[in-house]
């Protein structure tokens, strides 16, 4: 029996891994501590290491041996790593001009660790949590990573799998994998755009990806490396200690164990607030001696992180622009990551988007994939995929001919008869495609304009009402108690201009048509009206 490719969600703050098991299902695995999103941390205490919840344990009493995100700095020379991001963990040095790490082991001894190798570890560490649990050696794997990954960062991750009997069959990005998941369970019906907002643990990501005819297309993408999850973290760390401050007049700052501590309790309470409305965090001898007890609310919490929040749905805003989109445009966003399960986030998004927009995540209690699970169960659905196709063959799918297509720029479509523009092929669709669309109705004479068009955003402003309340005398001496005037509205709605006329099809004496648009892989686009009762037709190249 062949072992399973599994697939790998390597993330900076915790990693997950998914297979397709023998009843065809997406079964996101747990390592032998139950976890299935499993911190990626790796803690040394003597010639012990640990990995996932207990290495992120020993970030209070052990941080300088305790290695935290790591996953961005492979494949990249010293210089050009932020190491400000593993600043409550150990420090990040120079080890032979790469990131790494100087971890004390038992007598003293001093162990150099180059980022490489320490991925190798938390690879292995996943590679064999899989082993355990489906009961099979596992020699194949398929990751996902973002879309702004080097390709020198993809060649030291496939090098330090390798190192340790894994061969990376493929690499993923991060957003195709998410919607991946997504439309495997809950197919979107027609051809959409979407946005897929990766928030984090230390960063976020965003792309727009046009989905044509099943096809995903990447529009634009956005990057933050200073926004996440650990920024919520920051601002209910800073808070509590102030409120330690205030009651005990002792300051937790300046301790690094009393931040730590801070710092745990501060992320478990940001978690409870995300499925309940209060929380209290406890903690003995937060600082000279002092315990810690507080409760929260989730408006007080929502208040003290608002600014956070703000620039998180700010930053799915951005990525919209870079895609040179209006909000209308966008059909669905898309949450992945842990921060997506904040309820405050996903109101903001509500709020700033029109109605038109469905913000997929987890209030949606009907077509809820678990964020903290969509890139793995991705990254498993398309390892299943290249396990039917051997080295060459998916070697030949990655050439550029084949993944680099041609896209339309504009919308293509016909005229309806009151004068309405009909988009068939939407922009963004790639070539060679064929879509048909069938009008039953249609009856007599018919003749059929086929027009590019673009999109456009009409605004209407709606008149200012001015009522007058009805009242005593009393009541009409107060003009403004009286008259009242309502904010004029300003309505969006997407709209088409017409644009170059294509080609013009008559066909008489019809009752239902059929209309065919193919377009091949030199953009010679052919139209075909056929008529439903009489199978005549009419046909144009262009």
């Amino acid at each position: 029996m062949l072992s399973p490719i599994i697939g790998i969600a390597f993330g900076n703050t915790s990693s997950s891994i998914a297979y397709i098991n023998p009843k065809q299902d997406v079964d996101v695995i747990a390592n032998p501590d139950g976890e299935r999103s499993i911190p990626s941390c790796l803690s040394y205490v003597g010639n012990d290491e640990y990995h996932g919840g207990q290495a992120l344990q020993q970030l209070i009493r052990n941080p300088n041996n305790t290695i935290v995100n790591f996953r961005d700095f492979i494949g990249l020379p010293f210089n050009q790593c932020d190491v400000s991001r593993c600043s409550i963990g150990a420090p990040v040095v120079d080890v032979d001009g790469k990131a790494g790490f100087i971890i004390s082991r038992s007598e003293g001894k001093k162990e150099h660790l180059t980022v490489d190798e320490v991925v190798s570890r938390h690879l292995k560490n996943l590679k064999d949590a899989a082993e355990d649990y489906i009961g099979q050696k596992i020699e194949k794997t398929v990751i996902t990573i973002p879309t702004n990954f080097l390709d020198v960062q993809k060649k030291a991750m496939t090098k330090a799998a390798a190192k340790i009997g894994l061969e990376v069959v493929q690499y993923i990005y991060e957003p195709s994998a998410a919607l991946l998941a997504h439309t495997e369970q809950f197919p979107f019906g027609d051809d959409v755009n979407v946005v897929v907002a990766d928030f984090g643990g230390v960063r976020s990501d965003a792309a727009v990806v046009a989905i044509r005819n099943g096809m995903f297309t990447l529009l634009a993408t956005e990057h933050d490396s200073n926004l996440g999850g650990v920024n919520l973290d920051t601002e209910l760390v800073e808070f509590f200690a102030k409120d330690f401050e205030s009651k005990y007049k002792c300051n937790p700052r300046s301790n690094t164990r009393s931040m730590a501590k801070l710092r745990a309790s501060s992320q478990i309470t940001k978690k409870t607030l995300s499925n309940a409305t209060t929380a209290t965090i406890s903690i003995d001898s937060l600082a000279d001696g002092y315990d810690y007890h507080l409760s929260i609310n989730r408006m007080r919490y929502e208040l003290v992180a608002n600014k956070v929040f703000s620039e998180l749905s700010q930053f799915v805003q951005h990525v919209i622009t870079k895609a040179n989109m209006d909000p209308l445009d966008i059909d669905a966003i898309l949450l992945v990551g842990g921060t997506s399960f904040s309820p405050k986030l996903i109101s903001n998004l509500e709020f700033l988007f029109p109605s038109s927009v469905q913000i997929l995540g987890p209030q949606l209690k009907t077509a809820f994939n678990n964020p903290n699970e969509l890139l793995a169960s991705g990254a498993a659905l398309q390892a299943e995929l290249v396990s039917n196709y051997d080295a060459d063959e998916l070697a030949q799918a990655m050439e550029p001919i084949v993944i680099n297509t041609q896209h339309l720029s504009k919308d293509i479509g016909f005229v309806d008869a009151e004068g309405n523009f009909v988009s068939v092929l939407m922009a963004e669709t790639s070539y060679p495609v064929k879509k048909t669309v069938l009008m039953t109705e249609a009856t007599g004479d018919l003749l059929v304009s086929i027009c590019e068009a673009d999109t456009a955003i009409r605004e209407t402003v709606s008149e200012a009402a001015v009522t007058n309340k009805k009242g005593t005398e009393s009541d009409k001496e107060d003009d403004e108690s009286d008259w009242s005037d309502d904010e004029p509205e300003v309505i969006r709605q997407k709209s088409y201009v017409l644009g170059t006329k294509l080609m013009e099809l008559g066909i008489k004496n019809v009752q239902g048509v059929e209309i065919s648009f193919v377009i091949n892989k030199d953009g010679l686009l052919t139209v075909t009206v056929r008529d439903l009762n009489s199978s005549n037709l009419v046909k144009g190249s262009l």
